[in-house]
Formats: C-alpha cells, structure tokens, sequence
C-alpha cells in the first residue's frame, strides 16, 4: 500500500481533488493535479501533510496543495495556506528552512 493511499479524496473536477475535512482538521485540503500526477502523489506522504496543515491553528481558507506537490518537512512542498493574523501560526515548515 501506498504512503498517502489512505487519505480520503474525492475528485472535484479534472485538476482538482478535495481532502474532506475529519477528526481534528479545521479545513478541508485541495489539491491541484491531474488523475496522472495524483497517482505519483499518493506514492509519499504528501497527502498526509495537507490534511496535517488543515489541524493549525488559525488556518483561513482551505489548505491548499500545487501541481507540484511532494513530501517536505511539515508542510508539503508545494503546500500553501494563509492563516489568521491573531490567532493564526507562522511556520517555517511552511516558508521552508533553506531560507535565511
């Protein structure tokens, strides 16, 4: 079994795929890809990280996943989401750690 098979999604349309909001999620997650790429991307955790983001605190809007979207530390690569500036997080998994 793949890393990421066990994450529910549902198509929405040919290039967009939803991860319905669960448990402790506070947003559902969207991911941007064809059915070719989101074979590859169900490979590795990539997915996981998605609905992970959609937990924290804050988050506005859905957590969002691009076309090139893999596996990074926290969030995904490719991951995007905005959060509330009051009550919302910075993270640098969400900036990326090579950034100085």
């Amino acid at each position: 079994m793949s890393e990421g098979s066990h994450i529910k999604i549902q198509k929405v349309d040919d290039h967009r795929w939803r991860i319905p909001r669960e448990g402790k999620m506070r947003t559902d997650g969207l991911v941007y890809a064809n059915e070719r790429m989101i074979a590859d991307i169900r490979k590795d955790q990539s997915l996981v990280q998605v609905s992970n983001v959609a937990w924290l605190p804050g988050i506005v809007g859905n957590s969002l996943a691009m076309p090139d979207i893999h596996w990074g530390y926290g969030f995904p690569i490719g991951g995007v989401a905005a959060f509330d500036l009051d009550e919302g997080i910075i993270s640098p998994g969400g900036v990326g750690y090579d950034i100085n």
